[in-house]
């Protein structure tokens, strides 16, 4: 049996940890575009911010490989799959041969449309290398513009305000995380962000990049027409799947590749885990593409022990956030912004918000900011799908008011 294995992330190398389990006779071969054994992306930020060395960047030990017996291919670019005849093919020209495949290609950066883009010191922010390049340019440069106000975008950010650049965000929505935070606690991240000294340009776009001598990016400008001035521009608008290089093989696509609760897609012996897949989502009660570690990893691992042939499945998952930007903490979980028919309960004060969603019996949904105790509670209660009836009435009045929990004993 060949296990063959495209991504080295944290789905493909919880898939070959499953599959060790199970079998550990067949060819393991895994498949990487990067140069690097499995590294944590989160962690980017921090090792451009210079609070992490490069060493602790790693979340698989070198000998993981080794002790598993993986055939590690590592620099190599996939460019198709022939399902027929059960091959994937490398950009240089060579086909492998499978048995059971998985696609854990991970996602890729969206391009941003506008004229001059392709200047020099103009970067993307998603890998290792993208945060490397970013480090050895900003030694030189004072100032720097970041496209984009989600998570990609403010973590860059934060991570070249660290630097001591001057920075400036430019977001086509009101608010940075527009697609976590409510208006509310969207005021409260825009305004504790500017006091930490990054300029946001909200509800504008860049409509052109403009470069200097040796066509080094120079300045951009706004839709209104305004110039900022800048030697780095990073281009954070949002990543997708990474799957293009299956559009011929008959794989299944919607937003990415669409599976079943084992992983499978439409095609026999070919999975997909992590941010390349679209799997099922508990509190949307359908499929859909969460590009969370946690998730990948549980995704790769179900997807493993099915391609050795031991039957288990998954789940689902939910969307889940929990981040810290410039000091202050949020999490988002479930259904943070509510839907039509929900029911919404908030409290907010100064620097601080809760918000709880909630349909019929069950808690689908939370947004803190500013406090985040007890949310891990909170999404053990969204993800289990519990009937909260007996507590509801305490989360939406002593919880939300105090940030404790009045049926839990503090002794």
């Amino acid at each position: 049996m060949r296990y063959v294995i495209i991504g080295n992330s944290y789905a493909g190398t919880s898939a070959v940890a499953s599959i060790r389990e199970v079998d550990s006779k067949g060819e393991v071969v895994v498949i990487s575009s990067e140069n690097y054994r499995a590294y944590s992306r989160p962690l980017i930020s921090y090792f451009l911010a210079g609070r992490i060395r490069a060493a602790d960047m790693y979340y698989r030990d070198r000998s993981f490989y080794s002790k598993n017996n993986v055939e590690l291919r590592l620099g190599e670019k996939v460019v198709g799959i022939d399902t027929k005849l059960k091959t994937v093919q490398l950009e240089r020209g060579e086909d492998i041969d499978y048995d059971r495949l998985l696609i854990s290609t991970g996602g890729r950066p969206s391009l941003q449309k506008a004229a001059g883009i392709d200047a020099k010191n103009v970067f993307t922010f998603t890998t290792w290398n993208d945060a490397k390049k970013l480090r050895e340019t900003i030694r030189k440069k004072r100032k720097a513009v970041v496209l984009g106000g989600g998570l990609i975008g403010m973590k860059a950010a934060e991570g070249l305000k660290a630097n001591g650049l001057d920075v400036s965000v430019v977001i086509s929505s009101p608010r940075v995380l527009s697609l976590i935070l409510d208006e509310a606690s969207g005021k409260i991240m825009n305004r504790h962000l500017i006091s930490s000294g990054i300029r946001l340009m909200t509800g504008h776009s860049v409509t052109e990049v403009h470069s200097g001598s040796g066509g080094e990016v120079s300045e951009v400008v706004l839709d209104t027409g305004k110039k900022i001035e800048c030697g780095i521009v990073v281009v954070a608008k949002g990543v997708r799947p990474n799957v293009e290089f299956i559009k011929d093989s008959g794989i299944s696509l919607n937003r990415g590749i669409i599976v079943d609760r084992q992983m499978k897609t439409n095609i026999g012996d070919v999975y997909s885990a992590g941010d390349s897949a679209e799997a099922w989502d508990l509190v949307n009660r359908r499929n859909s593409v969460i590009a969370i570690a946690p998730l990948a990893c549980e995704q790769g691992r179900i997807a493993g022990y099915n391609m050795a042939g031991v039957n288990r499945m998954y789940n689902g998952g939910m969307s889940m956030n929990s981040i810290e930007l410039s000091g202050l903490p949020l999490m988002a979980m479930g259904l943070s912004k509510g839907s039509e028919g929900m029911e919404v309960e908030t409290f907010q004060k100064k620097g601080l918000y809760r918000k709880l969603v909630f349909s019929e019996d069950k808690l689908v949904g939370a947004l803190l900011v500013g406090d985040v105790r007890y949310g891990g509670v909170l999404t053990h209660l969204i993800k289990s799908r519990s009937d909260i009836s007996s507590i509801k009435g305490d989360l939406a009045g002593h919880y939300l008011k105090t940030g404790e929990f009045g049926f839990v004993s503090n002794k």
